[in-house]
């Protein structure tokens, strides 16, 4: 089992927009289980590639009994009205703000042998599917927080122990 370290908040490789993961081979196969062990560590949602140091289009998630994992993964449908959930971040450690997010989503992508694989989700999930396809995009959740909590989670960011 290799439960890889996130990286956190500072870090270039999480602003890096990810490339496709393209021909799947040993070293997919390699990411997409270190993916998996990363995110079944208790508490966490999921993990996309670049918050474990690789620079493509990959994630895993792990919500309400749920594992799997995205290769080249699209978010190709939300619905609803946008609600606010309490978003975290492995990346962001120990904080916690209201961020806006679709209750139901869909994205598409591929699995190691090459098969198509579509996840729906609600909630959780939905929130999960669409906050790792902004790691995927080289975006942290903080920047989808209203102005004033954005301001709030920085001054708390700054003040963060982790932050080096």
């Amino acid at each position: 089992m290799t439960v890889r370290d996130i990286r956190l908040f500072g870090d270039p490789v999480l602003r890096t927009v990810c490339d496709p993961v393209g021909q799947p081979g040993a070293g997919t196969a390699a990411l997409v289980a270190d993916l998996l062990d990363t995110v079944q560590v208790p508490g966490r949602a999921g993990v996309a590639a670049n918050q474990i140091g690789a620079t493509v289009r990959a994630f895993a998630y792990n919500v309400d009994g749920r594992v799997g994992y995205l290769l080249d993964p699209e978010l190709i449908e939300v619905r609803g009205e946008p609600v606010e959930f309490d978003e975290g971040c492995l990346s962001v450690p120990d904080l916690v703000f209201p961020t806006r997010r679709y209750p139901w989503a869909r994205s598409v992508g591929r699995q190691l042998d090459g098969s198509s694989v579509e996840v729906v989700g609600e909630a959780i999930l939905a929130e999960a599917l669409q906050h790792e396809q902004d790691h995927l995009d080289g975006m942290l959740y903080l920047s989808r927080l209203e102005p004033a909590v954005r301001k709030e989670a920085m001054a708390e960011v700054r003040k963060a122990p982790w932050l080096t």
